[in-house]
C-alpha cells in the first residue's frame, strides 16, 4: 500500500497557502478519496475558502479537519503564524464515511450513514469537536455509545480567537464531525499522558458536585498534602500547573486515568475542588505534570506501537496533542514530534494542538493521541 501524500505551507495568505500545498502534492491520484486539513487559528475565518479551493482541485476527496493554536507536520510543530497542513490518501470507498455534524441527536445523521454503520461489526472514528459548547462531552459519550462497537479518537478545536470551525465535506461547528472507518481499514492507535502519580489511589468517601470533601475518610486537603510532600504542602501557591487530580478509569487494565485541573482549595474546611464532577466510592489520586514525566510516558507509548507495527509501512498518521504539551512541556525545537519520527521513522504525519483530546471515547487533558493508517 502506498503512503499518503502530505504537504505544508506557512506565513502567507490562505489562497497562497492552498496553492503552495497543492503544488507540493503534485498530481493527485484518481484513487485519492480522503483528505485531512489542519490549519493554525489565524486561518479560522478562512476555512470555508480553503475548503472550497481544495474541493475544486480534488473533487473526489472527502475532507475532514479543524484549526489549532499549533499544527503538526511531520517532525515539525508550527505556531503563531498562518500555516496549513494537508494529507491525502486512498481508502476503499465502501470502508469509510464522513460524519458531517453530530449534536447528540441520532436523527442528525443521514439514513445512509446509520444503515452503513449498523452493518459494520466494528468501527473506528476520528472526530473533531467544539470546546465552546458545554454539551460536547455529552455528545462524545452519545456518539461513542451509538452502536456499541466504536473506538473513538479525536480532539477539540483550539483557537485564541474563539472561532472553532470544523471541516467534514463542508464547514461546521458547535457539534462533532469527522471520519468513521470499518474494520477493513488497518488502523493502530495509542495515547500518552503528560503526568505521573505522586501518591496512591484513594476512595472518594464524601463529595459534593466537583468538591472532594473526604478521601479514605480523611480530609481531602490533608490527603493531598501528604501525597505531594512537605515542601509543596507548606506553600500551596506553588502547585498551580504542576499538581493535578487524576480519576482512574474503572476496569482499565493499563492503569489509565483522566487528568483534571485543581480549581480550588478551602484550607479552613479541608476541601479540594477539581475540574470534573465527583462521585462517592469512585477513585481519585494526585499527579504531577512535568517534562520528564511526559517524555517517559511518550517513550512507553512509542515502545508499544513499535512492537505492534512489526516493520509494516505506516501510510500516514494523525497526531492530536494537548496545547499544554509541545513547546510548553518538551521544548521549543519540536521535540515532541521528533520523538515520534526518531522511533517510528519518517512518514506522512499531520495533526494539531487541541483544547481536549479524545481517546477511546473519553475526553482527556494533557494527552497525545496518535492514530496510524497501515
Amino acid at each position: 500500500m502506498h503512503q499518503f501524500l502530505f504537504a505544508s505551507s506557512e506565513n502567507i495568505n490562505a489562497r497562497s497557502l492552498v496553492g503552495d500545498c497543492l503544488e507540493q502534492l503534485g498530481d493527485i491520484p484518481a484513487t485519492a478519496n480522503l483528505g485531512f486539513c489542519y490549519a493554525t487559528d489565524p486561518l479560522a475565518g478562512d476555512m470555508r475558502e480553503i475548503l472550497s479551493a481544495l474541493q475544486k482541485a480534488a473533487p473526489a476527496v472527502h475532507w475532514v479537519g479543524t484549526v489549532g493554536v499549533g499544527i503538526c507536520v511531520g517532525a515539525r510543530e508550527i505556531y503563531d503564524r498562518p500555516a496549513l497542513a494537508l494529507m491525502i490518501g486512498s481508502l476503499p470507498a465502501g470502508d469509510f464515511r464522513v460524519i458531517p455534524d453530530f449534536g447528540g441527536n441520532r436523527g442528525a445523521l443521514s439514513r445512509e450513514l446509520i444503515d452503513w454503520w449498523q452493518a459494520q461489526p466494528y468501527c473506528f472514528a476520528l472526530i473533531h469537536g467544539d470546546p465552546g459548547n458545554p454539551d460536547t462531552p455529552a455528545f462524545i459519550n452519545r456518539l461513542a455509545g451509538e452502536q456499541g462497537t466504536l473506538f473513538l479518537n479525536g480532539g477539540l478545536t483550539s483557537s485564541q480567537g474563539g472561532h472553532n470551525p470544523q471541516l467534514a465535506d463542508g464547514t461546521t461547528h458547535n457539534g462533532l464531525s469527522g471520519l468513521i472507518c470499518n474494520d477493513q481499514v488497518q488502523i493502530m492507535t495509542d495515547h500518552t499522558q503528560g503526568c505521573s502519580p505522586v501518591g496512591p489511589v484513594h476512595e472518594i468517601t464524601r463529595a459534593r458536585k466537583n468538591i472532594a470533601i473526604s478521601l479514605d475518610h480523611h480530609s481531602a486537603l490533608k490527603v493531598m498534602k501528604t501525597d505531594i510532600g512537605e515542601v509543596l504542602a507548606r506553600d500551596l501557591n506553588r502547585i498551580g500547573g504542576y499538581i493535578f487530580a487524576a480519576l482512574p478509569i474503572p476496569g482499565s487494565d493499563t492503569g489509565d486515568y483522566l487528568v483534571r485541573n485543581l480549581v480550588g482549595i478551602d484550607p479552613d474546611q479541608g476541601l479540594v475542588a477539581v475540574g470534573d464532577n465527583l462521585e462517592n466510592q469512585r477513585q481519585l489520586m494526585f499527579c504531577r505534570r512535568d517534562g520528564n514525566s511526559a517524555r517517559e510516558d511518550m517513550d512507553r507509548m512509542l515502545d508499544r506501537l513499535e512492537k505492534r507495527i512489526q516493520g509494516r509501512t505506516i501510510r500516514g498518521g494523525v497526531y492530536i496533542t494537548c496545547l499544554g504539551r509541545g513547546r510548553h512541556q518538551f521544548g521549543e525545537n519540536s521535540e515532541e514530534l521528533k520523538m515520534i519520527s526518531r522511533r517510528l521513522g519518517a512518514f506522512p504525519l499531520v495533526g494539531f494542538f487541541a483544547n481536549g483530546e479524545i481517546y477511546n471515547g473519553r475526553l482527556y487533558g494533557y494527552t497525545g493521541v496518535l492514530t496510524l493508517f497501515l
